[in-house]
């Protein structure tokens, strides 16, 4: 797997991916940059997500279960000091789907968590990684009669 990163100007780079796919990274203004693209370190959260979200997403349709979406929320903290690494990330999947089984739910996170998504068990090296999901009867977002459950990994 390879990747470029080309200077652009002032603190705008543009990043392009081995598969044919590029997308401009910049910094905050207070370096030069002027918000035209997510910073490096919003990329890792990022990254985390969609590779869990992916896991999920195949497990749950091999499993067969009727999934309409899924949505990641990932926050992070960081350390105060440089290299300000990340010391806390979240991830909470909300799960839609009409008859989706919480134990296929749950059982999906887990394995993501736990066996196959490379950017948050990567990341689980430098920083408490925990995951929580809920489940929504179908694609809306979710509502009250809804309750998170914690599978904190």
């Amino acid at each position: 797997m390879q990747a470029r990163i080309k200077w652009v100007e002032n603190a705008a780079f543009v990043g392009e991916t081995g598969s044919g796919h590029a997308l401009v990274i910049d910094g905050p203004e207070d370096i030069g940059g002027r918000n035209l693209g997510p910073r490096p370190m919003e990329l890792m959260l990022l990254s985390a997500g969609a590779c869990s979200a992916m896991d999920i997403v195949h497990i749950l349709k091999r499993a067969r279960q009727p999934i309409a979406g899924c949505e990641v929320r990932v926050s992070g903290e960081r350390a105060a000091t440089d290299p300000k690494v990340f010391t806390k990330i979240h991830l909470h999947f909300v799960v839609a789907g009409r008859g989706l089984a919480e134990n296929q739910v749950r059982r999906a996170v887990q394995l993501s968590a736990e066996k196959y998504c490379s950017a948050s068990i990567m990341l689980a090296k430098a920083a408490e990684v925990t995951h929580s999901y809920e489940l929504c009867a179908d694609s809306a977002a979710p509502s009250a009669a809804d309750h998170p459950h914690d599978a904190r990994t």
